[in-house]
């Protein structure tokens, strides 16, 4: 009898399936590597915001500079500031209730106002109280761009001392914002004759054209690391900012006869004798 002829089994080898879940979960993996790929060139692509910080660090960037204690303000005196402060003639300048008045005429673009901008807003705090300033920067195209500083445009101010006026001319890209009346325009003209800003007039026997320091100094910083800055009386930005706040300060106090006197105090009557 014939041996049964048994049917050969293929030698192929067995084919292993592929789990159901291995290919959902590869797409997965794929996708998170193209989102990936995608954050990371747009993270490169996008500018870093120059924009003003959120209101809250703008509240408490205003709040640190404007309750700085005197003693830093004794410990630093003139500093490092530049007196550009000089006296001038003419009928005493008040303000809307008749006291005397501090005139500001600068613009958002200017770096050089930038600047001034944090001196005179500390200074002045020392008298009354400034509600409604906005942080801004410089220009993004002017020397020392983007420098932090803030904005007058829609600030008001009280005091028991002093009258603030501020005209801020031009926007940050320099289109017109604000105009100075006719009678401010003819001390701009008699006192800043060659058009520089800012120009400060305070009570009309001070004037000041121009900047009492660099604003190189604030290079590289945001509002936030200056008015921590101003909190140590040995940095460069304390020595030029309060410096020069110290400055406002003394022809602030001739105008008011030396009032309130935790204000005018000796070493700031000290720096009045220098003003002329």
């Amino acid at each position: 009898m014939r041996p049964e002829v048994k049917a050969k089994r293929s030698q192929r080898p067995a084919v292993r399936r592929t789990p159901a879940w291995v290919a959902p979960s590869a797409v997965v993996v794929v996708l998170a590597l193209i989102v990936a790929a995608f954050l990371i060139i747009r993270w490169y692509n996008t500018p870093l915001p120059v924009g003003p910080p959120p209101v809250d660090t703008t509240q408490r960037v205003v709040a640190t500079i404007t309750t700085l204690p005197a003693s830093e303000f004794d410990a630093v005196g003139q500093g490092s500031a530049n007196n550009t402060i000089k006296a001038v003639t003419g009928a005493a300048l008040t303000g809307s209730t008749g006291k005397p008045e501090v005139f500001y005429y600068g613009a958002e673009f200017c770096p050089y106002c930038a600047a001034e901008r944090w001196p005179l807003i500390i200074a002045l705090s020392r008298f009354g109280t400034f509600t409604g300033l906005q942080t801004s920067s410089s220009s993004s195209t002017d020397v020392y761009p983007n420098t932090p500083t803030f904005t007058f445009r829609s600030a008001t101010y009280t005091s028991q001392y002093i009258d603030v006026r501020a005209v801020e001319g031009s926007d940050r890209n320099g289109n017109g914002l604000q105009t100075p009346t006719a009678a401010e325009q003819q001390l701009i003209s008699r006192y800043d004759a060659g058009g520089s800003i800012p120009f400060v007039d305070l009570g009309n026997r001070y004037a000041l054209n121009g900047a009492t320091y660099s604003p190189n100094v604030l290079t590289g910083m945001d509002w936030q690391a200056i008015a921590d800055a101003l909190k140590d009386p040995v940095t460069p930005q304390s020595k030029a900012i309060l410096g020069s706040a110290n400055l406002f300060t003394a022809a602030i106090c001739r105008l008011t006869s030396n009032q309130p006197s935790p204000v005018c105090t000796a070493p700031i009557q000290a720096l009045e004798q220098k003003l002329g």
